[in-house]
């Protein structure tokens, strides 16, 4: 077993593979940077504000003490809502070839705030 004390690591940047904007690898993520699409299994909201999508389907809000359970190969993505910050724990299953997660396309602008997205372009105001 191995113990990694908080604070023990120092914080960075997490990978452009990985999140749209900047996003710290410890776990704090800031407004307006929500992960690329991927596939993992478990989602849990332990502070701030966040949205998960799955492919195809509506923008969810989640909240502190919200579970997500993903099931296998879902395409989907998370993050802090617009103008908030989220903490949350991520657990996925490596496949049998040892790959963890599988990252996609980043995320539409009109997708993370369809909100935003439709006050910026009046075509879309309806």
């Amino acid at each position: 077993m191995k113990i990694e004390k908080s604070g023990s690591k120092p914080t960075r940047r997490g990978p452009s593979e990985w999140f749209t904007g900047d996003v710290w690898v410890d776990e704090i993520a800031p407004p307006d940077a929500p992960a690329r699409v991927h596939v993992l299994q478990v989602l849990h909201i332990i502070a701030g504000l966040g949205r998960v999508q799955k492919s195809g389907e509506p923008t969810v809000d989640v909240h502190p003490g919200d579970t997500v359970w993903i099931p296998p190969d879902e395409r989907h993505w998370h993050g802090a809502a617009p103008g908030h910050s989220m903490v949350h724990l991520a657990v996925q299953r490596a496949t049998d070839d040892g790959t963890e997660v599988t990252w996609y396309e980043q995320v539409a602008p009109a997708d993370y705030a369809p909100e935003l997205a439709k006050a910026a372009d009046p075509a879309r105001s309806g």
